[in-house]
């Protein structure tokens, strides 16, 4: 193995040598502990620790990393406090994620390490919206991405590489490339020569490197840092290394020809490193055994430390408190000058005077820069706030959503606007296991903001009409807000961009320009988890939201002897049970009306709620009505019969008769 020291001094050498050595031996203590049952599970990096070390030690403490489950040379070379690690590994609460994740499936803004979840995929859609939040800050910083070879075959990837590569972004994609993913060979994985030539497709500089040369790794990123800040773009790199255990310890690799471990060993990154700073007279036995022995002891003494930590103890207040981001809502009242608006206009001036207010808001989505978007609800942004802050993006929502979160993990809020609802189930993996969990998990906000134009009613068939709030009020972490007056969406549209939560806010594409309403014309906030009582009577308690709404006062205007209160809960999640409940107790009867089919949606919840906390003060069972237990269709006539406006009339007025 080749070893090129350039410029660096015996003194750096022995830096980089120690920072090599030290997750060695931290993975060979855990290795002994694991067979002592101390340690239930690790996943181990022997023979790829030049890769992590080298990289980390290239870059700026400030500059953002995104490692993967054997980069523990990251963490080290980071300087975490080997206590910190272990209390993690343990379930400690002293680790950073109280015990509520493992190994290094969690991030943390003291050392700007980002850790992965286990669809590898996504975290490389952070790195973009990292790196997009330092080229909009102008700081000179990169951002480095490591993924498996495996993990390059999903779609996030090449998402993940495509946004890159069209926005210029300073990232580094780093393919650990170790011949394995788990059991299965490369062979099998692609057919390319080298992961590398994936690169030409994007039009993104590449390059093939030896990941067990710790020097060429840290030239070569070095090199690319300074070349990066001249001419921001990203780079991809495939480092070939080998995996010298299994996927995880209690997988072994049978399944890997001898041969081929044998010829691997002799290319051990730390062995033959040591040799070199040896034959150069860099490093002698003699400090080369105190280099090992002072880790080894930094090694059992923090761990002797983490064994003195209490056990977590569960509580339940502070388990629920954390699902969410802290979030003190600040009413800001509107003046008295209104305009009568539409829907749409009224979601229209709430971006844009969120954009005023928030310097650091970016706008993303399919054709919302110079068209405007879809329902023309950005037309003219690009010129008010320019290219930079509304930002068309390739077809790739899955990216998209993860760049997002990476705009917010670097201090940026974002808004991605769905082109239809529907579409969100490309990608629905980030929102459900990257957005929602993340402050839960490890402590960090995810200030983003998902539009979704949604629900029937405009012959847009299956795949352009879809309500489908209930996929995201069953996520804990998600906040649901569903407006159906132009009042109540500019209010709460502001407030979900001032939340630092994650909220998929719904706007029926039906009312965007049916329905008119007098709304202030400047700034002006409303409360999450506070439904509006749109109608008094001692009937019956009509609950809905959405297009539901609108049916149901046609319904009440066609049937004037109805006595009804009318529910519009506006937000899904949180649910204003305090309104529902005084509601049905006063009325005694209740219909809920949802437009999305019956069987889990909201309704189905709304009513179990009401059967447990209100069963004494019913005079009739819970009414629920929804549309048609299939997918929506596309003909007038077979839209009309799926939706629930025509069924909802004869439903309330048999609820009624019971």
């Amino acid at each position: 193995m080749n070893f090129e020291r350039k410029h660096l001094t015996n003194e750096a050498l022995l830096d980089i040598y120690k920072k090599l050595l030290k997750p060695r031996l931290v993975e060979e203590k855990m290795l002994i502990l694991i067979r002592q049952g101390k340690v239930s599970k690790w996943f181990s990096g022997i023979g790829q620790e030049a890769i992590a070390v080298g990289v980390t030690c290239a870059l700026d403490s400030d500059e953002y990393i995104l490692p993967m489950h054997r980069n523990l040379g990251v963490f080290t070379t980071r300087e975490i406090p080997l206590h910190r690690l272990f209390s993690q590994w343990q379930g400690k609460k002293n680790g950073f994620t109280k015990g509520r994740d493992r190994s290094f499936h969690f991030g943390t803004q003291e050392f700007k390490i980002i850790g992965m979840i286990s669809h590898l995929g996504p975290q490389m859609g952070i790195a973009d919206g990292i790196a997009l939040a330092n080229k909009l800050q102008k700081n000179n910083k990169v951002t480095a991405v490591f993924t498996g070879e495996g993990a390059t075959s999903e779609g996030d990837f090449h998402e993940a590489l495509n946004v890159a590569s069209v926005w210029d972004l300073p990232v580094l994609f780093i393919i650990e490339n170790n011949g394995y993913g788990l059991s299965t060979p490369t062979s099998e994985q692609y057919r390319c020569e080298d992961l590398a030539d994936r690169g030409v497709g994007y039009g993104m500089e590449s390059h093939v490197v030896d990941g067990n040369n710790i020097l060429e790794v840290y030239h070569l990123i070095k090199e690319l840092k300074a070349s990066m800040i001249e001419n921001p773009r990203p780079v991809l790199l495939e480092f070939k290394t080998f995996r010298m255990r299994g996927h995880e310890e209690a997988s072994g690799t049978k399944y890997v020809p001898q041969e081929l471990m044998d010829t691997w060993a002799t290319k051990d990154p730390i062995e033959n490193f040591r040799k070199y700073l040896s034959l150069t007279m860099v490093l002698s036995d003699e400090d080369d055994e105190m280099i090992k022995t002072s880790i080894k002891e930094e090694i059992d003494r923090d761990w002797a430390k983490v064994q003195e930590e209490p056990a977590i103890v569960a509580s339940l207040e502070e388990e629920l408190n954390d699902v969410y981001a802290p979030y003190s809502f600040e009413n800001i009242e509107p003046n008295s000058e209104t305009e009568n608006i539409r829907l749409i206009d009224a979601i229209s001036q709430s971006l844009s005077q969120s954009m005023e207010k928030h310097p650091k808001l970016v706008l993303m989505g399919q054709d919302i820069a110079e068209y405007g978007g879809a329902f023309k609800i950005t037309d003219g942004f690009v010129e008010k706030f320019g290219k930079d802050r509304v930002r068309n993006t390739p077809i790739c929502e899955s990216g998209i959503v993860s760049a997002a979160n990476g705009l917010s993990i670097n201090g940026y809020k974002a808004v991605v606007e769905m082109q239809f609802a529907d579409f969100v189930s490309s990608g629905f993996n980030p929102i459900v296991n990257l957005l929602a969990k993340q402050h839960y998990r490890w402590g960090e906000k995810s200030d983003v903001v998902v539009r979704m134009p949604c629900g029937g009613g405009t012959q847009a068939g299956p795949f352009h009409s879809q309500t489908n709030e209930a996929w995201f009020t069953k996520t804990p972490g998600l906040k649901v807000v569903y407006p159906a007056f132009p009042c109540d969406a500019k209010g709460l549209l502001n407030t979900a961009i001032n939340d630092p939560n994650p909220v998929m806010f719904f706007e029926h594409k039906l009312l965007y320009r049916s329905i008119y309403q007098d709304v202030p014309k400047d700034y002006y906030t409303l409360p999450f988890g506070k439904a509006s009582l749109i109608k008094e009577g001692n009937d019956v308690t009509i609950i809905s939201f959405g297009a539901g709404v609108h049916w149901a006062l046609e319904t009440l205007k066609n049937n004037p002897e109805i006595s009804a209160d009318l529910l519009d809960l506006r937000t899904l999640q949180p649910l204003d049970w305090d309104a529902i409940y005084a509601s049905v107790k006063k009325t005694s009867r209740v219909i809920i009306l949802q437009e999305d089919t019956l069987f889990g949606g909201v309704a189905s919840d709304i009513s179990s709620m009401i059967m447990e906390n209100c069963f004494e003060y019913l005079d009739a069972p819970v009414r629920r009505v929804g549309s048609l237990e299939s997918a929506i269709p596309f003909m007038k006539t077979l839209e009309d019969q799926y939706l629930p406006k025509v069924r909802f009339e004869s439903e309330l007025l048999d609820l009624l008769k019971y």
